[in-house]
Order: structure tokens, then C-alpha cells, then sequence
């Protein structure tokens, strides 16, 4: 068996900016690698992470020109952790308007998680924008995968860690715990918001990999300001993506079938579990869907991280 792919060397900007999307909302990105390459577009996961230096390293320098930007409230973006006019539908057309705004034509887009819905939710409404598609650990925002994740599914696999994450939500309230953390996230109680956000967080951490990764959670504990990416993603959460239907993204999959597309799924993940991504591959077979028998859902894994690299440089001459 060949080595595993890894990284490409770090590397930094060549231009930065802000764009205007909304009366509120202004976004951060960047541009890096080749000015003249094939446009990439980077989007990050969450929702409300923002991006870092790393994810500029799943493409080759030479061959891409490769755009990053922080999502409404994430990142650099401001402002910080705003939820007003902050919905998946205006995202997909904030990215419509930096890909006009760039002069570029059409580009690939590549995603993970909340990047992969994000992902899917922008070529189905624009497909002829899109190059091809790299989905990673897809999560399609249905009730079903919400309720696995943070509700009844994934604490069976981690009860150590679930107690946790139960402890700052009277018992009361547990019977809908998405909510009950949102209120947290967004009450006026900074005491509970920021306990509130400390555990959402380490939940998310501690079952991303499969193999628990204790210096991440360790980094998170350290947040001095864990609230912001928590009180995002609950914001999506518990208002089901905005899609008109719990299964939108599957549905409309056939207006994306002429795209070229690369799944990659971890067989262990927990976060987003495979039945999503399956059930996206059934629908457009024409992608090549890569199980990676020995991964959960993190990109870093060296199983996940080999076949984006491979899926990158497939299509770096498109």
C-alpha cells in the first residue's frame, strides 16, 4: 500500500478582504496559492467554527487559487456570533456574491460536516456554478442526525463524556436538550451561557475522532471566548437548517448529478453518522464515495486526510 497523502506546506495569503453582505453582516476571506490557478472554495464547518491557516493545506499551491471565508458571525466576520439574517440561505448566496465579487466563473467546492451541507445546499440551488464537489462526514441537517448527535444516538458510545454534557441542563429540560442549550447560549445568564458553552464544545471535541483527542479538548477548555461557535451551531440546530423539507438536500441531489463529485466518510463517525452520506451516494452514484475503514469524523485522521489529498489533486486541472 502507498504512503498516506498529508498536508501541503503552510502557507499564507496572497490577498485578504471584507465584504459586505448585508445591512449587519460582513465577511472575512482570503485568497492563496496561485492567482491564475483553479478556483477552490473552502467551507468551513460548524456552523460558526470559522476557518484556520491548516485548511488552506488540502490544496496544492501551484496548481489552485484557493479561497477561505468565515461564515455570518464566525471567524473574522463581524459581527461576532450574530444570529439576526443568519440563516443557511443567506450563506448560500453570501458565497454567490463572493464568487461574483472575485470575477471567478465557476470553482470546486470542498466541504466537511456543517461545510458539506453547506456545500450541497450551494450547488443544488447553483449548479452551474460548480466544478466539482468534496464532501466530507456529510451532514444532511435532518431531524434524525440532529437527535443522534445531541440527543439519543452517540451517548450510548461515550456515556463518560454525555454526563458531562448533560450536567449544566436541569433535568427538567433534558428531554430537548438542543433547545434547552440554546436558551442557555443565548439567555442573558453569562454564568450558565459560558458553562453551557464549555460543554457543548468538549461533547463535540471528544467525539469528532476515533480515538478521543485529549490535547483538542484540553485547547477548547482554554477558549476565552467558547460561547461564540456553540451559540451558531445551536442556532441552525434547533431551526433544522432552514430547509423546507426534513430531506431537502437528499431530494435535490438529481440537480447535481453532472457535477464530478468525491465523498469521503469515515466508517467509525460519530458526529455525522454514514447512513447520510449512503444515502447521498445512492442518489448520485456517479460520485465516488471512500469509506474509511479505520476513521470517525475528523479531517485531520490520516485515513480521511490521504483521500481528500487525493480528491484535491483529481481535480486540480479541471
Amino acid at each position: 500500500m502507498s504512503a498516506r497523502r498529508g498536508l501541503f506546506p503552510k502557507i499564507d495569503p496572497f490577498h485578504t478582504g471584507r465584504l459586505k453582505v448585508s445591512e449587519i453582516h460582513e465577511i472575512y476571506y482570503e485568497q492563496c496559492g496561485n492567482k491564475e490557478g483553479n478556483p477552490v472554495l473552502f467551507l468551513h464547518g460548524g456552523p460558526g467554527s470559522g476557518c484556520c491557516p491548516r485548511e488552506r493545506r488540502f490544496f496544492d499551491p501551484v496548481a489552485y487559487r484557493i479561497i477561505l471565508f468565515d461564515q455570518r458571525g464566525a471567524g473574522k466576520s463581524t459581527p461576532a456570533s450574530e444570529l439576526r439574517e443568519n440563516t443557511t440561505w443567506h450563506l448560500v448566496e453570501d458565497i454567490e456574491r463572493l464568487r461574483k465579487h472575485l470575477g471567478i466563473d465557476k470553482w470546486v467546492v470542498f466541504g466537511g460536516s456543517w461545510g458539506a451541507t453547506l456545500s450541497l445546499a450551494y450547488a443544488e440551488r447553483h449548479p452551474n456554478c460548480v466544478k466539482a464537489l468534496i464532501l466530507r462526514g456529510i451532514f444532511g441537517s435532518t431531524r434524525r442526525e440532529t437527535l443522534w448527535s445531541n440527543q439519543d444516538g452517540a451517548c450510548y458510545i461515550f456515556p463518560d463524556v454525555w454526563e458531562e454534557f448533560l450536567a449544566p441542563i436541569p433535568e427538567g429540560e433534558r428531554g430537548d436538550l438542543m433547545s434547552a442549550y440554546y436558551r442557555c447560549l443565548t439567555g442573558v445568564d453569562e454564568k450558565k451561557m459560558i458553562q453551557a458553552a464549555k460543554s457543548w464544545n468538549k461533547w463535540k471535541l471528544a467525539t469528532c475522532n476515533m480515538f478521543v483527542n485529549d490535547d483538542m479538548i484540553k485547547k477548547a477548555e482554554e477558549e476565552k471566548q467558547p460561547h461564540l461557535y456553540p451559540r451558531i451551531e445551536t442556532h441552525y440546530v434547533v431551526h433544522g437548517g432552514w430547509l423546507k423539507t426534513n430531506d431537502q438536500l437528499l431530494k435535490d441531489v438529481e440537480k447535481i448529478r453532472h457535477i464530478p463529485g468525491t465523498i469521503v466518510q469515515g466508517r467509525y463517525d460519530v458526529v455525522c453518522h454514514m447512513e447520510t452520506a449512503w444515502a447521498i451516494h445512492k442518489k448520485w452514484p456517479e460520485a465516488d464515495l471512500y469509506v474509511v475503514p479505520d476513521a470517525g469524523h475528523s479531517s485531520s485522521e490520516p485515513g480521511i486526510l490521504h483521500q481528500l489529498i487525493e480528491a484535491t489533486e483529481k481535480y486540480k486541472t479541471l
